[in-house]
């Protein structure tokens, strides 16, 4: 079961031409991920006259939006190593049972946010500081984006079982039709038809909705070794924990990633206003630039990582952990280094018209970025840690560097700086270099370890 139908052999293929095989693709999904994920907010800010103060409601929607990928991440990351791991046993009854379990779980929570998203969507983005002016173009844009909760949850969900089977392939075909119909659909929508906002929502969720049929008519289909079946579909905890313990951690970094938004636009908003709020967006979205293909990295690494850690093959482990901080590193690194220079060409991105929001975004990403080198080292650790199965680590690194550093130094910062705006955004870049050097110590120290125990 370690080969697909184009034989990749988890077990027995070199690991270079392994890693270089399932990361290209992943990588190369997560670009189209990238413009999936930020086309929205290049649209939306250069809408004529109202781009700044619109991107500043996009802002806003972020802080829910990440709890939707979190939960499509404890269902998704969670099970796709599980069921790999099953896979390297040679248990695939495990495998597809862990599959089912994840399906109902992804269903089940995709309804129960949309309701409540739908009931309480108003006033959680006030609490998430929108003002009367963002208000409208927040919620214009939420209240749509919720409608699609349950083809968000299975298209980024599910396709984590697709590619943990090594058809990474078929995996970055998922991202790459929706984003190529949601690059043709947000000017449709937007300009087109007139819709503004609300518009680059309404193409943001058809897309999805396109990208999770494709998902489930390849996990239904006879090329997958995974298959969702009726007689796999149950909720029994000897498969639903397991997965669940996995999942806390991703879920973690994605829902801390709203926590986090939340304490940033608030601090912000204090400090800075709704310009401030708005910075953020283009730097996040900067971010994403960077961290979403070595994310893609790590996701072609993952599968080796796991299958030959489940058949008990500690050497291929050992040198798939070294070929993925060693490129993770190669990437980041110089990535950063363009960004840095040339902070404002990325910022003429998402919006030409504002020379406001182009000078305060321009210096506030120096700062906010300038510990983002090391985060190659952080998730190549993370992510491997991950792969092995160990839940308890994984989590600890998650929750350190955004709830026991990031938040925290968001509010302590500006105390000791008389540039309060600039204290706000400094915390980014402490956390990121304070993170990356306790995970990676601790991973040389635990990975013989975990190796020596075996599972």
């Amino acid at each position: 079961m370690a080969k697909d139908k184009k034989n990749t052999d988890l077990a027995k293929d070199p690991v270079g031409k392994l890693l270089l095989k399932l990361a290209l693709p992943a990588i190369l999904a997560q670009v189209v991920n990238m413009l999936y994920n930020i086309v929205d907010r290049i649209y939306i800010g250069h809408i004529p006259d109202t781009g700044a103060i619109a991107l500043t409601g996009i802002g806003l929607c972020l802080p829910v939006i990440f709890i939707i990928m979190a939960f499509s991440a404890l269902a998704g990351i969670g099970g796709a190593p599980r069921a790999a791991i099953y896979m390297g046993k040679k248990d695939m009854d495990s495998a597809n049972k862990t599959l089912g379990s994840c399906f109902l779980m992804l269903t089940g929570i995709a309804l129960l946010l949309t309701i409540v998203f739908l009931a309480f969507g108003r006033e959680i983005l006030f609490l998430f500081g929108a003002s009367s002016q963002t208000i409208p173009y927040a919620w214009g844009y939420l209240r749509v984006y919720i409608c699609g909760t349950v083809f968000v949850m299975y298209s980024v969900g599910l396709n984590s079982f697709i590619t943990t089977q090594g058809f990474s392939l078929v995996g970055m075909s998922t991202i790459l039709i929706g984003a190529v119909a949601n690059i043709i659909l947000d000017p449709i929508f937007i300009f087109g038809f007139g819709m503004g906002v609300p518009g680059a929502a309404l193409a943001t969720i058809l897309s999805q909705a396109i990208s999770a049929l494709w998902v489930l008519k390849f996990l239904c289909g006879k090329k997958t070794k995974l298959r969702i079946e009726r007689k796999h579909l149950q909720l029994k905890k000897q498969y639903v924990l397991p997965v669940l313990a996995l999942g806390v951690s991703p879920f973690v970094m994605q829902g801390t990633e709203s926590m986090i938004t939340v304490a940033y636009n608030t601090s912000l908003y204090k400090y800075g206003g709704d310009l401030a709020v708005s910075s953020l967006t283009v730097l996040n979205s900067v971010m994403q630039m960077i961290f979403l293909p070595l994310s893609g990295l790590t996701q072609g690494a993952q599968p080796i990582i796991s299958y030959n850690y489940g058949a008990g093959n500690d050497q291929r482990v050992k040198k798939a952990f070294r070929l993925l901080i060693g490129t993770s590193l190669a990437f980041v690194v110089p990535a950063w280094g363009i960004v840095m220079v040339f902070p404002g060409v990325f910022v003429r991105i998402f919006n030409s018209s504002s020379q406001e929001l182009y000078d305060m975004a321009s210096w506030a990403m120096r700062v906010y970025l300038a510990g983002f080198f090391s985060m190659g080292a952080q998730i190549a650790c993370q992510q491997t840690f991950l792969a092995l199965g160990q839940a308890k680590v994984s989590l600890f690194f998650a929750c350190f560097r955004k709830l026991i550093l990031m938040i925290p130094l968001i509010f302590i910062l500006p105390v000791f700086f008389e540039d309060k705006l600039m204290a706000v955004f400094l915390a980014e870049a402490v956390s990121d270099l304070a993170a990356a050097f306790a995970t990676t110590a601790t991973f040389l120290v635990l990975f013989p370890r975990i190796l020596k125990k075996g599972r």
